[in-house]
């Protein structure tokens, strides 16, 4: 069965994620575009570097063109956020990718996107969701790619230089080219390159690159900017002694940074760093929008300039909405994705990244003493997190103890209040800790916060030992 989770549809490549169930999957929006008027304006299509993206992109397209929609196809793999700005841009309905972002290289997927450029929304997955599944495979009408590209069903198009330029005339160009930095790059074997080259290359900068081959099992790493994952990056920031380090997943929404000493910056430093410097430094003013497991910190940043700080569900679909609710200056997740007022409504790390290069270019100062310089303002705040894989059994045992029940460990801090909107959260007095189920596979997350990293850790570890998950490793 297809199941839409919060980042889009992911599967096991040659389990869930097969021909039959993409052109099921097509078929199910080709014909609500067709119910609502919008075949002719079509669809645009594109894919990444995984196994078997751009033929999983052949298949959803030739059933669209069968179906009688117009399809655009980006001729090229490229990041995620390129395929949300051309729906924008084009002022299209709808927009697929094919992609399974961060996910393990067994997995691949599609996300699909709506007027604006936007995550579609969980109604829209949905009903989508439904009727692929109950559609009949032989009812499925399909041409084969070649003939529908000479009868003009199917399009070639590159919007790579419109979306870049969109990036370039956002940021401060001059400032940059005045310190010309030297910033080591890491695509993570994804599609970032081409594009975040050419956006620091325009800007005058020394540019240094790792990793950045054609290979679909991700160097074996799982292709997430995280800690882990990036030490490569790490080591290559102190060799080349850079100003930063910049890391993409593989379709380029998220982002990683490490800094001038080769030590990671977490997502919600980054976030945080941003929306400091749009308010500060570029005399910037808007709401902050949050997920439910991102950083409080944000929401002291928030209120030191008169503004609030929204909080809403795990998925970016609901940080674009509260954006678009709150005329929102910056929206963001603990997971590495984020996005700014003006730009496109998803998540885009290539946009992300050179604003931060504008960041050290304007302020003229480190990335370590910019979060210094927050922490002395604001405070310190610290994530911890860890993830379990479930059974059904232990899944509905936990579910039962946290959701139903609503059981509750005794905790260190004095507890302010609980809140079930999507999973746990308990909300405490100098931290917080929430249980929650991941959207797109077999997992619990805990994540904790707290002032210092030993006390959000202590945090993750009573809330595991509570519902029965082993410690951590």
């Amino acid at each position: 069965m297809i199941r839409f989770g919060t980042g889009g549809w992911r599967a096991v490549i040659g389990d869930g994620f097969t021909r039959a169930n993409i052109e099921r999957i097509s078929a199910a929006v080709a014909r609500r575009m067709l119910r609502e008027g919008k075949a002719e304006q079509g669809i645009c299509v594109g894919y990444d570097r995984r196994f078997l993206s751009r033929e999983a992109c052949i298949w959803f397209s030739q059933v669209m063109a069968g179906e009688g929609v117009k399809v655009w196809f980006v001729n090229l793999s490229c990041p995620t956020p390129q395929v949300m700005f051309t729906v924008k841009k084009m002022e299209l309905a709808y927009g697929a990718m094919v992609t399974a972002s961060h996910n393990p290289a067994t997995y691949n997927g599609i996300k699909l996107f709506t007027q604006g450029g936007r995550d579609a929304t969980e109604d829209y997955t949905t009903a989508i969701q439904e009727e692929a599944n109950a559609l009949d495979p032989e009812g499925i009408r399909e041409i084969e790619f070649e003939q529908a590209l000479k009868e003009g069903k199917i399009e070639y198009i590159d919007p790579r230089d419109v979306y870049l330029d969109s990036i370039l005339a956002q940021v401060n160009t001059d400032a940059i080219r005045r310190k010309h930095p030297r910033v080591v790059l890491d695509p993570m074997f994804g599609v970032s390159l081409t594009g975040l080259q050419t956006i620091l290359y325009t800007c005058r900068c020394d540019v240094d690159v790792i990793n950045d081959r054609h290979d679909a099992f991700f160097g074996r790493h799982l292709p997430a900017p995280t800690p882990a994952t990036l030490v490569d990056l790490q080591q290559a920031v102190l060799e080349h002694n850079a100003a930063v380090g910049i890391a993409t997943d593989g379709d380029a929404d998220r982002l990683g940074i490490v800094d001038e000493k080769g030590k990671y910056i977490s997502a919600n430093e980054v976030l945080v760093l941003l929306y400091y410097y749009l308010m500060e430094y570029r005399g910037w003013r808007g709401a902050a929008v949050r997920n439910i497991a991102t950083t409080h910190l944000l929401d002291r940043v928030a209120e030191a300039y008169g503004q609030k700080c929204v909080e809403v569900p795990v998925g970016f679909k609901h940080i674009s909405s509260g954006m678009d609710a709150h005329d929102a200056l910056i929206g963001g997740e603990s997971s590495g994705g984020l996005t700014v007022r003006g730009h496109i409504s998803g998540k885009d790390g290539l946009y992300a990244a050179s604003l931060l290069v504008e960041m050290l270019c304007v302020t003229g100062k480190a990335m370590s003493a910019l979060i210094r310089e927050i922490y002395d303002r604001f405070g310190e705040m610290h994530m911890a997190e860890y993830d379990w894989p479930l059974t059904r059994e232990s899944e509905k045992r936990i579910r039962t103890m946290i959701m139903e029940e609503h059981q509750l460990p005794l905790l260190p801090l004095k507890t302010d209040h609980v809140s079930y909107m999507d999973g746990c959260k308990v909300y405490m007095d100098g931290g917080w800790v929430i249980v929650r189920f991941s959207g797109t596979e077999p997992r619990v997350r805990i994540f904790a916060e707290a002032e210092t990293e030993a006390a959000a850790r202590n945090l993750v570890r009573i809330m595991a030992e509570f519902v029965g998950l082993p410690p951590e490793e």
